[in-house]
């Protein structure tokens, strides 16, 4: 028997995806201040790849609605963008669709919980 560890190797399939899109309305106040954001009405929660196309929808978001960039990782595609609820879900559906329209980016279907 082995006590060698198993190794993990995570790979990104070359392709234009958001692979999810999604918004917390209300979030509970400790979820804000773990994520560093003072308060917030609703987080929204993307994932892209290619990665630095976080830059991209962080653009869209920003210039679309009254939010602000809460996280952006141009290494890992995060991008979380926090404002009022129907602020981030506008937000979020313009960049879905203008990454899918006019990028021809895979777009992810936009979850609320």
């Amino acid at each position: 028997m082995s006590d060698e560890k198993p190794r993990v190797i995570q790979e990104y399939v070359p392709g234009k995806q958001v692979t999810l899109a999604h918004l917390i309305a209300h979030p509970r106040r400790e979820l804000c201040e773990k994520l560093g954001i003072a308060s917030c009405q609703a987080v929204g929660i993307l994932t892209i790849t290619p990665c630095e196309a976080a830059i991209i929808a962080a653009d869209i978001a920003t210039k679309t609605a009254a939010v602000e960039i809460g996280f952006l990782d141009r290494f890992t595609g995060s991008l979380v963008i926090t404002g009022g609820v129907s602020a981030v879900e506008t937000a979020l559906g313009q960049v879905t669709a203008l990454l899918s329209e006019r990028l021809g980016f895979a777009g992810a279907r936009l979850t609320t919980s």
